[in-house]
């Protein structure tokens, strides 16, 4: 139950960093956002799900959207305030978008700049025609309403490498494959893989931001071998892990080679606090 919501009418516009795990708690504000790491990675979780944002990304968060956010790595966070009725894409969920180096300058400079400013008048300007031409991204990790699916989904959070089938998955919750995969759709909008490859994707994310070897993600969020992890990744960020992070500012160092001998897979807990249950009320 979500409970005291820290409510701010005006969305911030500020740049701020955040350590690993750092948190900004629960909270709303009357003015649409965008929230954009600069670099490390970061999340934002609401009721309905979480979404992921690496430094070549960003989040359009609408007016009155309850949400929390949590870094990955050491992060530099720009946030960006827009009025509710400055909405150019007409979203009215949180969503993922590409950003181009311009829209990333952009950002950047209208979060530095004085607020009644003629030069950060011109910069929104630019800015929303940027945002036009900012495709959407899907990097979204949505959470089940539907009993069943939430403790399947449960599971599979608590450990994202978790490699059982739908049917292996469904005698522990004494449901039918065919009956989660249609509730799947019902409920996320989404098959079972597409959900799967979304939440290894988010987790993949968070580890490379801590610096976790390539091979050392591919085996703890359930890809059979480097390669397969590495082709998943460029189709869809458009790149190798190790050159996307290296178009940080401050890029994390990545090791491509074997994990050290005994490695054993990093605990969760971190993870997992990004994607508490919430019960989603009528």
């Amino acid at each position: 139950m979500m409970s005291k919501i820290r409510h701010e009418s005006v969305a911030p516009t500020r740049t701020q960093r955040l350590a690993p795990g750092e948190t900004i708690d629960l909270h709303h504000h009357d003015d649409h956002q965008i929230v954009y790491a600069g670099s490390g990675v970061l999340a934002v979780t609401t009721s309905q799900g979480a979404w992921v944002a690496p430094a070549t990304r960003a989040i359009w968060i609408p007016a009155g959207i309850d949400h929390e956010h949590r870094a990955y790595g050491q992060t530099k966070l720009h946030l960006l305030g827009l009025p509710a009725s400055d909405n150019p894409l007409g979203l009215t969920a949180p969503t993922v978008l590409t950003v181009s180096p311009l829209l990333r300058e952009v950002i950047a400079a209208c979060t530095l700049s004085a607020i009644d400013s003629p030069e950060r008048t011109r910069l929104l300007a630019v800015l929303r025609d940027q945002l036009l031409a900012s495709p959407e991204q899907p990097l979204y990790v949505p959470t089940p309403t539907n009993p069943l699916l939430r403790v399947v989904c449960a599971l599979l959070r608590a450990d994202p490498g978790d490699t059982r089938t739908l049917v292996e998955l469904g005698r522990v919750v004494g449901a039918s494959d065919r009956t989660l995969s249609r509730l799947f759709r019902a409920d996320l909008a989404m098959t079972f893989p597409q959900w799967r490859t979304q939440l290894r994707l988010h987790h993949a994310l968070v580890l490379l931001a801590e610096g976790t070897s390539v091979t050392t993600v591919a085996h703890q969020c359930g890809w059979s071998t480097p390669s397969a992890f590495i082709h998943v990744f460029r189709k869809t960020f458009g790149d190798t892990p190790s050159a996307f992070f290296a178009r940080e500012p401050n890029p994390v160092s990545l090791n491509d080679g074997a994990a050290p001998p005994g490695s054993a897979r990093a605990p969760m807990s971190s993870f997992q606090s990004g994607f508490h249950e919430v019960v989603v009320t009528p």
